[in-house]
């Protein structure tokens, strides 16, 4: 399939299928095995056929698969130096990581991958930029503060796949702990609806195609809420791009070029 299309997305397991003309990538492998084969089965992609996998940082919704894709598989597995020390902390059975340098651009096949930082309570967490066929698409999820330099490496982006985890009046009233609460509200947490829709509009072109809304909360938020608020943000901004939400137990919409 050259296009992309999430396979799994919040805090239960995160997953994104990457393919282009040549290569077939995974962005994070936070389901199981399994899971990961019979949803690219559902776009016809075979688990065997992929080339790679990027890791954006160390929590386990996102490396939960590494060691069985990595170590029995013998899929490369791509990270910066301080996600895979961590990663090695983790994991019993743990790949041979191909290191990257976070901010600094690298080619693989016919992609070529930009690592950005972002703020989230872990090492060295990343989001991507990925080129190809002369489209750019952002992948950002698991931030809690959209910095410049996140506004800017998400500037120009035919597709976007952005976090809008949650409502900050439910994550109040959601019986959590307080500690639950605060992280998820701070700026190493996660984005809520307002500050995904407030991103959006400091990027928003009008070559943007689609936006999935990513990550977001089992109890915190929901698709409807998410839908509306970033829908009426793009219609203030007469935008031609489409939104649709991308889904934790099932396959997302494909996004096929």
């Amino acid at each position: 399939m050259f296009g992309f299309c999430p396979l799994a997305s919040g805090s239960k397991g995160n997953c994104i299928y990457v393919g282009s003309k040549k290569t077939k990538i995974l962005i994070d492998a936070g389901i199981s095995a399994k899971s990961i084969r019979d949803r690219l089965e559902k776009i016809d992609v075979a688990l065997e056929d992929i080339d790679a996998i990027l890791v954006t940082h160390e929590h386990i919704d996102h490396i939960r698969s590494l060691g069985v894709l990595g170590c029995r598989m013998g899929i490369p597995i791509f990270a910066n130096s301080d996600t895979a020390k961590a990663i090695y902390s983790l994991l019993e059975e743990c790949p041979k990581f191909k290191i990257f340098s976070t901010g600094e651009s690298f080619e693989f096949d016919d992609l070529e991958i930009h690592p950005f930082s972002i703020q989230h309570d872990a090492i060295d967490p990343v989001a991507f930029i990925i080129r190809t066929a002369g489209l750019k698409l952002g992948f950002c999820a698991d931030l809690g503060f959209a910095t410049t330099l996140v506004a800017n490496q998400l500037k120009g982006c035919d597709y976007l796949y952005l976090e809008a985890n949650h409502e900050p009046s439910m994550v109040h009233a959601c019986p959590r702990p307080m500690v639950y609460k605060k992280r998820v509200l701070s700026r190493q947490g996660h984005l809520s609806n307002e500050e995904c829709a407030g991103l959006l509009e400091n990027v928003h072109h009008d070559g943007l195609k689609h936006v999935h809304l990513a990550h977001l909360s089992s109890e915190c938020n929901s698709p409807d809420l998410a839908l509306k608020i970033i829908g009426d943000k793009l219609q203030k901004l007469q935008s031609k791009a489409e939104v649709s939400i991308a889904y934790q137990e099932s396959v997302s919409r494909s996004i096929r070029f």
